[in-house]
């Protein structure tokens, strides 16, 4: 389990809150890293708080803008020194993708990128209805290309892409949100899939957010171990 990466998803603006979830899903048995999105990140404390942030996070905003401005985004967060993964978005394009990349080894040497795709709330229905023409598999697989050629570290994709992707390119750092635990809700997401079945799609890590943050989480974070030692 040591070689898994799980993401915990810190959907909130309540610090407080953030801080719990931090303290209750940390692990022995696997590296557990936060995500703050653009909840967290948009709020007063929340931006105060990565800046004084001791250890690895990813800073989720995916950045989709002209390259100029893109840039700017990125030399705007320089400060926050621990975080290791940021996402922007293939929509941006292959200039914009090529530029954060080349940007991001001024700003921070361990920075990694990771480009994002399809969201996971999205289905074929939901990509017809914005003017796409392909199916969600062959979008991801057209935009892990642009990706890939733009020299990004990795993608973000769900679960049900994820092996495609790994098929063609075997090194690519996968990261795949869109997770639930057994039998829990989908809420919002189209496309998911249970962790284990994720890490035998081949990913290199998972995003979870509400299978663990609602409730007792502690409890929920043994409830993953143990799922993914089954």
């Amino acid at each position: 389990m040591k070689n898994k990466i799980i993401f915990v998803a810190c959907d909130t603006s309540d610090l407080k809150k953030t801080k719990t979830i931090i303290k209750n899903t940390k692990s022995n048995k696997v590296k557990i890293i936060p995500k703050f999105g653009l909840q967290f990140f948009y709020s007063k404390q929340g931006r105060r708080f990565l800046e004084n942030y001791k250890n690895d996070f990813w800073l989720d905003l995916k950045i989709n803008d002209i390259p100029q401005t893109a840039l700017s985004a990125l030399d705007s967060i320089k400060d926050l020194k621990k975080c290791k993964y940021i996402t922007v978005h293939a929509n941006g394009g292959l200039k914009m993708l090529k530029a954060i990349k080349k940007k991001s080894k001024k700003i921070n040497k361990n920075l990694k990128i990771l480009g994002v795709t399809i969201l996971t709330s999205l289905n074929n229905k939901s990509v017809k209805e914005i003017g796409y023409t392909k199916t969600v598999k062959q979008l991801v697989l057209k935009q892990a290309k642009l990706i890939k050629k733009s020299g990004c570290d990795g993608i973000v994709c769900s679960a049900q892409e994820a092996l495609n992707v790994r098929k063609k390119y075997n090194k690519f750092l996968i990261i795949t949100p869109g997770i639930r635990l057994p039998g829990d809700k989908l809420n919002d997401q189209s496309r998911i899939m249970t962790p284990k079945d994720a890490f035998q799609n081949k990913v290199s890590g998972i995003v979870i957010g509400r299978s663990l943050t609602k409730g007792n989480i502690k409890n929920n974070t043994k409830k993953l171990l143990d799922h993914l030692d089954q």
